[in-house]
């Protein structure tokens, strides 16, 4: 299985206010790190994965309207616990999305699997990691 990967970042501010999370439940800042990678069984005809720049620009979507924002306030996320995880699925979906609907240009259609990873600090991060589906 042949994989790409391509980085951004984000800062965002959020709480988690369960008692579950002790001083998390607070409001406070994170900056994560988010890799996706992109699987495929063979090259493409370009002995490509997927164009890394379309790749980049697609991510980059995905995160802009999240960057700089309380994520308490913004309105698909009422009522949810924003944690690492959540926002892991949050972009697998949109990432697979893109991928389906060409946003990762024609070749970005047969990507097998895509993997999300958010890096919440240098020594913790969650992924996900599933078929891009059609």
């Amino acid at each position: 299985m042949y994989a790409v990967e391509v980085r951004d970042r984000i800062m965002i501010a959020h709480s988690l206010p369960d008692p579950f999370f002790g001083p998390a439940r607070n409001m406070h800042g994170a900056t994560f790190v988010v890799d996706v990678a992109f699987f495929r069984e063979a090259l493409t005809p370009h002995n490509v994965v997927v164009d890394i720049g379309a790749a980049l620009e697609a991510l980059h979507s995905v995160l802009k309207p999240l960057a700089y924002q309380n994520l308490d306030e913004l309105p698909q996320f009422k009522g949810e616990l924003t944690t690492t995880e959540f926002l892991c699925r949050h972009v697998f979906e949109a990432m697979t999305r893109a991928a389906r609907e060409g946003a990762l240009g024609e070749d970005g259609k047969g990507i097998a699997r895509i993997r999300v990873t958010l890096h919440e600090t240098d020594l913790a991060r969650a992924w996900l990691e599933g078929p891009v589906g059609g």
